[in-house]
C-alpha cells in the first residue's frame, strides 16, 4: 500500500512538471523566441507594472500568457469530462463527443457565424465573438438536454440510449453545420472552417475570463464525484446499493460535462481526442481509482494541450497549423489502437 501510494505521489509530481514545462514553452516559443530570463521577467511586469517593457514582455503578456491560460483550462477541462464519462459510461473509448456535447456546440456556433452575421451585422463588431460564445454554449446545452431527456424511461436513465441518441445529434449537427457551409459567403466561410478545426489563436483575457468562471465550477464539482465513480464501475444496481443516487449522478455528470466541454468549444472551436485519450493514459499509469484518474487527467490534458499547440505553431512556422487537425492526427491511431486491443479482449 505505501509503494502504491508513493508511485502515484512520484506520478503527480511528473504530470505537475510536465504541466509547467509546458506553460513555459508555450511562453517561449512561436514566431520569435523568447528567452527564460525574459518570460520571468514580463511575468513579473505582469503583477508589478512599470515603464520599461521590451518587446517579448509585451508579446507575452498579450499574446502568449492568455493562449497559454486558454490552453490549460481547455485541456485540464476536456481531460475531466472525458474521465468523468469514461466512469459513467463504463468504457474506456468514451468521451464527451458521445453525448453530442461538442457537436451540438459546434452546431451553435456555425449558426452564430452564419445567421448572426447576416441578421446580426448592425451590432458593433466587439459583440460578435460573444455571439458566437454564446451560441455555441446553448448548442451544447441544448444537445445535451435532447440526449438525456431521449435517454430517460420509466427505469431511469438508459446510458446505452444516450449513447445512440448522441450519435444521432451528431450527425444531425455535421449535416446542418455542412448545409450552412454551403450557403454561407467566402468570409463567413473562413471563419467556419478555421473555428470548426480547433486553434487557441483567438485567446484572449476576455475569453479566457468567461471560460474560467465556466471551468471553475466544473473543476468544483466533478472531483467530489470521483467515489461516486468509482461506484458506478461496479454497475448502476451496485451503486444504488453502496447507497450513491444514480439518477443524480448521472443528471450531474451530464450537464457539468455539458457546461465544460460546450465553454470549451466555444472558445476554442472543435479540438478532438483530448477528452478520450489522457484518461486512458492516466489508467494505465495510476488504476481506475477516479479519486487519482481525475487530478492526474487534468494535469496531463492541460500539459499536452499546451505541447501540441507549440508543435501546431512551430511545424510549419511562420504559419501555424490548426490544432484540432494535430489533436485528431495523434489521437485517432492511438483510438484505432485502443479498439483493436479491446477486440483481442472480448469487445469493447
Amino acid at each position: 500500500m505505501g509503494s502504491a501510494r508513493r508511485l502515484s505521489a512520484v506520478i503527480m509530481t511528473l504530470l505537475l512538471l510536465l504541466l509547467v514545462a509546458g506553460v513555459l514553452l508555450s511562453l517561449a516559443l512561436g514566431a520569435v523566441a523568447i528567452p527564460l530570463g525574459e518570460i520571468v521577467q514580463a511575468l513579473v511586469g505582469i503583477l508589478w507594472p512599470s515603464d520599461a517593457e521590451g518587446g517579448g514582455s509585451l508579446i507575452i503578456e498579450h499574446i502568449r500568457l492568455p493562449r497559454t491560460l486558454m490552453g490549460v483550462l481547455v485541456g485540464a477541462t476536456l481531460a475531466l469530462t472525458g474521465a468523468a464519462m469514461q466512469g459513467l459510461f463504463r468504457n474506456p473509448l468514451a468521451d464527451p463527443g458521445l453525448i453530442g456535447v461538442s457537436s451540438g456546440a459546434a452546431l451553435g456556433a456555425a449558426l452564430a457565424i452564419v445567421l448572426g452575421g447576416i441578421w446580426l451585422a448592425g451590432l458593433p463588431s466587439f459583440l460578435l465573438p460573444y455571439i458566437t460564445v454564446s451560441g455555441a454554449f446553448a448548442g451544447g446545452l441544448l444537445a445535451t438536454w435532447l440526449v438525456y431527456r431521449l435517454g430517460q424511461s420509466v427505469q431511469g436513465t438508459s446510458v446505452a440510449s444516450m449513447l445512440l441518441a448522441g450519435i444521432a445529434i451528431a450527425a444531425i449537427s455535421g449535416a446542418v453545420i455542412g448545409l450552412l457551409g454551403y450557403v454561407a459567403d467566402d468570409a463567413m466561410l473562413r471563419i467556419l472552417t478555421f473555428w470548426n478545426l480547433g486553434s487557441l489563436t483567438n485567446a484572449s483575457y476576455e475569453r479566457v475570463g468567461v471560460l474560467a468562471a465556466c471551468c471553475a465550477l466544473v473543476w468544483w464539482r466533478l472531483p467530489r464525484q470521483a467515489k461516486a465513480l468509482n461506484a458506478l464501475l461496479l454497475g448502476e444496481s451496485e451503486a444504488r446499493h453502496l447507497g450513491f443516487e444514480v439518477e443524480r449522478v448521472k443528471r450531474e455528470l451530464i450537464l457539468l460535462t455539458a457546461l465544460g466541454v460546450g465553454a470549451c468549444v466555444a472558445a476554442a472551436g472543435l479540438i478532438g481526442f483530448v477528452g478520450l485519450v489522457v484518461p486512458h493514459l492516466v489508467r494505465l499509469m495510476l488504476g481506475a481509482d477516479h479519486r487519482q484518474v481525475i487530478p492526474a487527467s487534468m494535469l496531463l490534458g492541460g500539459a499536452l494541450l499546451l505541447l501540441a499547440d507549440v508543435a501546431a505553431r512551430m511545424l510549419i512556422a511562420p504559419a501555424e497549423l490548426p490544432l484540432g487537425i494535430l489533436t485528431a492526427a495523434l489521437g485517432a491511431p492511438f483510438f484505432l489502437v485502443m479498439l483493436m486491443r479491446a477486440q483481442r479482449h472480448g469487445g469493447v
